[in-house]
């Protein structure tokens, strides 16, 4: 079944949320409106409600204001030309910048997710002052359909406040101008509650995928609220949020992946294009760009080669990250079993690999990629797509395939589709296998079964073994934990989730806390290349600190509160 996100209008009817608390209607100049005439009118109050879909994240490079994204404040990537504010967030100066306006994974998450949130306590509020849509087969405004929406939007929103700051505010109604705005944070604990309940009456209230017509295509489900409960209490279970491994949070949690497999949704057979087909069965929800020219576009300046065409190629997988890949028989690089050779170690690497990066001497567009020096210093050359006289070209010798497809070329006048994926079926085998194997004093054959599927699909060869697929037998729950992050961190690369995944396993000393690496590539004068890997300058290094689990609140929340919203742990 299709599950397409469609592109959201900016209407005329937006709402605004002043200090994240104060609601009210913000009109366009010269058009007059009142509240009532909007909840009167079927039509406005769908378009009222369909407004809070913009305060959803819906785009991958967004970390700050020009470039940027989570990839680069993990171990998966650098930052190509060290921008201060991604360098700043390397370093944990998250203060540095004092409104952190600059960061919008800080700044700008809390006041879009606060304005949604407004948005759908508006329309929750005035759901049943909206009257029947006249003369329609199919209702402009289904109350059913938006109050499940509007409530999903909400939790969502609430997801990703507590997964970057912990507790926050609860706003769950709307507030009148007079009213006190300085409300104090709720625990994690509390917040979470509240989400799950919203969650527990959207999935009354949705339908399933087929229930959708195509002109709503990519609106909640059933099996997206039930995808975000299960993320949500997985987080709730991880670590960070689960000093005291209580066992019963990670059943709950497994439990509520388990509901996802169930036949309705399946892995699409190829992994390459994960993000760039309009629809698949692995799809659960997603924001479906459409496509657009690919010229100015900030895949183009942030993914692509110099050499390619691209203004600036500054996302840049690190050595670390590539070092992860195994062989294509499931073994690790560090086998000494698995075939891998440091001389040419591109070859017969997992198929993920060749998914995922882009790396020297890559048939690409029609030549190959050159990202090595020739010649002796001091008159060195270089090949068209590294020129370390350069900032824009990429720092560690590899650039990002899965934000760069090979069809996207400047030549000719290609255009651009990059799917944002909220949630997909590899996900949930995830969480359940990460979920049950926390859970049980030893991982069972649904733990295995689970990874078994997404290697499978991956193209690793079956090798030996009960379960096969690189998968050790007998394993404890100490090495399928290892084996399970291993597995999220390449299944779901550059997507949005290994930062977070390091912070609510607090791992962050083993993962960014480290040299972070690339890869040196000289050509011989017969052709052949020498590859050596090196620790990349300070400009490129990351520090970590136990309070980065969790993000300081903004600062300019904690001054107009005046005392009454306290900042985290470290950020004081």
């Amino acid at each position: 079944m299709k599950k397409y996100i469609k592109t959201i209008l900016v209407f005329l009817i937006t709402v605004g949320f002043v200090s994240c608390k104060k609601d009210f209607l913000e009109r366009t100049p010269g058009v007059a409106i009142s509240e009532e005439e909007i909840f009167a009118n079927p039509a406005l109050a769908a378009r009222f409600a369909d407004n809070a879909y913009n305060y959803l994240i819906h785009k991958y490079v967004r970390f700050n204001d020009h470039r940027g994204c989570v990839a680069q404040a993990s171990d998966e990537a650098v930052s190509g030309n060290s921008e201060g504010t991604v360098t700043s967030l390397n370093r944990g100066l998250y203060h540095e910048h004092s409104t952190q306006a600059s960061l919008n994974d800080i700044g700008d998450i809390w006041e879009r997710m606060y304005k949604g949130i407004a948005i759908t306590n508006k329309m929750l509020a005035k759901i049943n002052d909206v009257p029947p849509s006249p003369n329609a087969t199919v209702p402009i405004f289904d109350p059913k359909r938006v109050e499940g929406e509007m409530r999903f939007i909400r939790a969502m929103s609430y997801f990703e406040l507590t997964k970057r700051f912990g507790g926050v505010p609860l706003i769950d109604k709307v507030y009148e101008v007079n009213e006190d705005i300085n409300l104090p944070r709720k625990t994690f604990q509390e917040i979470t509650d509240y989400i799950l309940a919203d969650l527990e009456v959207a999935v009354t209230k949705l339908g399933n995928d087929e229930d959708y017509s195509t002109s709503n295509y990519g609106r909640p489900t059933i099996g997206a609220a039930q995808a975000l409960k299960a993320r949500v209490l997985l987080y709730a279970a991880s670590p960070l949020n689960n000093p005291s491994s209580d066992k019963a949070k990670w059943k709950a949690a497994a439990d509520a992946s388990l509901v996802l497999m169930d036949g309705r949704y399946a892995l699409q057979p190829t992994y390459a294009d994960i993000l760039n087909v309009p629809n698949s069965p692995e799809y659960i929800m997603i924001r479906i760009k459409g496509n657009t020219p690919l010229a100015g576009e900030m895949m183009q300046d942030f993914s692509m080669s110099p050499g390619s065409g691209g203004a600036q190629g500054q996302m840049n997988p690190t050595q670390n990250h590539v070092d992860m890949y195994e062989m294509a028989n499931g073994k690790p690089i560090t086998d000494p079993t698995s075939g891998y050779n440091a001389a040419t170690p591109y070859v017969g690497r997992e198929p993920r690999f060749y998914a995922n990066i882009i790396y020297n001497d890559l048939p690409w567009q029609g030549r190959r990629i050159q990202m090595w020096a020739t010649g002796t210093a001091p008159n060195l050359s270089y090949g068209v797509d590294w020129d370390p006289r350069n900032i824009t070209y990429t720092a560690t010798r590899y650039y990002c395939k899965k934000y760069w497809p090979e069809v996207y070329r400047t030549v000719g006048g290609s255009t651009t589709l990059l799917n944002y994926i909220y949630f997909r079926y590899a996900e949930v085998l995830l969480n359940y296998a990460e979920a049950q194997n926390e859970f049980l004093s030893a991982p069972d054959a649904s733990v295995y079964n689970a990874l078994v599927l997404i290697r499978q699909r991956a193209g690793i060869a079956r090798g030996t073994g009960v379960y096969g697929y690189g998968l050790k037998d007998n394993m404890t729950t100490a090495e399928m934990r290892e084996a399970i992050r291993h597995e999220r961190a390449i299944e779901l690369a550059f997507e949005d989730h290994r930062w977070y995944d390091i912070m609510r396993w607090k791992i962050g000393a083993t993962t960014i806390g480290v040299p972070m690496k690339g890869m040196d590539v000289f050509r011989n004068s017969n052709g052949s290349f020498t590859y050596t890997v090196f620790t990349l300058g300070n400009n490129f290094q990351k520090t970590w600190n136990e309070r980065q689990n969790l993000y300081p609140i903004p600062r300019p929340e904690i001054f107009k509160s005046k005392g009454v919203l306290t900042q985290n742990p470290g950020w004081e």
